[in-house]
């Protein structure tokens, strides 16, 4: 069954970029936007992370935490984090759980051709570590701002 908002967001622990591994339930008391991304260094996944890395101040001045995740191992994450001057941890999933808790891991279909991904989505968790709010199949323009205006409401 789908996550809805007021469900109690699955915990991970994971890899994480500089943080040797991050668990979400460990940021329990903060807002945590939990962005799910297809792949590191591609034109649409660039410009989500750069878009969340610009406004990461308005962020913090709200007391939320940006995750970016992605199936791509932590080496890659490393060399996207440093290419693009991320100030936010990127988590690895290579083994899919958490992208499967959350409902992320689907088939897509690109040229007829089926195949597993990620679907773009958003995850506002809120400080108790439920679900506030979800983006689904998300469209980078102007979304980094959309989930900024939902951080703000909580």
């Amino acid at each position: 069954m789908a996550l809805q908002v007021g469900d109690a967001a699955p915990d991970f622990t994971l890899p994480a970029t500089g943080e040797g591994s991050l668990t979400l339930s460990a940021l329990r008391g903060k807002i945590v936007v939990l962005y799910f991304y297809p792949k590191d260094d591609t034109s649409g996944c660039t410009k989500e992370a750069q878009a969340f890395n610009g406004l990461q101040d308005a962020f913090a001045a709200r007391d939320a935490v940006i995750l970016g995740m992605s199936p791509d191992p932590l080496k890659k994450h490393d060399k996207f984090k440093e290419k693009y001057e991320l100030g936010f941890p990127l988590v690895s999933d290579e083994d899919k759980t958490a992208l499967e808790a959350y409902g992320v891991w689907v088939e897509k279909s690109m040229y007829g051709r089926k195949y597993m991904g990620v679907e773009r989505t958003t995850f506002l968790i809120d400080r108790e570590g439920r679900i506030a709010r979800i983006w689904p199949k998300v469209k980078v323009p102007g979304h980094a701002e959309e989930v900024l205006a939902a951080v703000e409401g909580l």
